[in-house]
């Protein structure tokens, strides 16, 4: 059986002081069947310049900013892989980083999405994700997110989503419940397409030998980031949390965004904090034309109540 071929896709915008790091380091994989595509949202920075000094590289110039979301889509669309591998710029994989997300498939043949083990680029012992999980209340986050590594990831198990600053899918996962969903643009975008999978019956491996190094909101954070967490986290319930779970988590997700304002309101002088205020009430204004697009999730449901909430009670409290 000849090796899968992996497309290792790479979302950039502005990203040129990063990226020497990111491909350098895609060239000492152990896994040589691959391509390496960078789709560059827009950059007027010298990124397009300096990809020409990386001539394995395929260029998706796309002429503005798409967010995340409409970049690895449009890397999705463009790549020939049977694997399909989401990397961020502003990282450093090891070289059996590829290597070991094939092998995880070839274990695991329910999976259409990977984790990566991800460790702060700067301290390195350090996880920022050890996949991702999601709370009954509507609350997304990193497992082991500022966690010294101490062996506690070590296993390799299932998680509820995996961290697309390095993660891989399968492309018949993709075929099945569709691409990333643009309207998050930039945060959350890699739990909506989780809960999907999720819904469908596909299943998420965390996989501890597949070590990629991020440097945390290098090209991200901020009041941008907080205004789309606060507007992405309402999307998800609108969109994906199935009515069933709802109507019996509903006071446990009230409170959870009641406490998300009331911090942001105590941190008024803050801009992040005026941020994730402003996202939250563009998610409530908006939450109609979201909630919209359920009937298309639960059309492709393979998986009760019952077996999701036993995946979302896996979270941490």
């Amino acid at each position: 059986m000849s090796e899968p071929l992996v497309s290792v896709i790479i979302p950039n915008w502005n990203g040129a002081v990063h990226l020497p790091t990111c491909l350098e380091a895609l060239r000492r994989q152990t896994y040589t069947r691959r391509e390496v595509l960078v789709v560059d949202n827009g950059s007027t920075d010298d990124s397009l310049k300096l990809l020409a000094g990386y001539p394995e590289v395929r260029i998706l110039a796309l002429g503005s900013n798409r967010g995340f979301a409409g970049a690895v889509n449009a890397g999705i669309r463009a790549a020939h892989g049977e694997i399909l591998v989401l990397l961020n710029n502003d990282t450093e994989a090891s070289p059996t980083w590829l290597e070991a997300l094939v092998a995880a498939f070839e274990r695991h043949p329910d999976a259409g999405l990977l984790a990566s083990r991800i460790l702060l680029f700067d301290r390195r012992d350090v996880f920022h994700s050890a996949g991702d999980y999601y709370r009954v209340d509507g609350i997304p986050g990193n497992r082991g997110v500022w966690e010294t590594d101490q062996g506690q990831y070590d296993r390799e198990e299932e998680v509820f989503s995996a961290c697309g600053a390095a993660a891989a899918y399968r492309r018949e996962l993709f075929q099945d419940i569709g691409l990333f969903d643009e309207d998050f643009f930039y945060s959350c975008e890699d739990v909506d397409l989780a809960w999907r999978a999720q819904i469908a019956g596909w299943n998420c491996w965390y996989v501890p030998t597949a070590v990629v190094y991020h440097k945390l909101s290098a090209t991200g954070g901020g009041p941008i980031a907080s205004f789309y967490d606060g507007r992405n986290f309402i999307y998800l319930i609108a969109k994906d949390y199935p009515a069933g779970l709802l109507r019996q988590f509903w006071p446990q997700i009230l409170r959870a965004q009641f406490q998300i304002a009331w911090d942001a309101l105590r941190a008024w002088r803050g801009a992040a904090a005026r941020a994730r205020l402003r996202g939250m009430l563009a998610g409530l204004l908006t939450w109609p034309r979201v909630a919209r697009k359920r009937p298309q999730v639960f059309a492709r449901r393979r998986r009760s109540d019952a077996a999701l909430l036993e995946r979302l009670m896996r979270a941490p409290a």
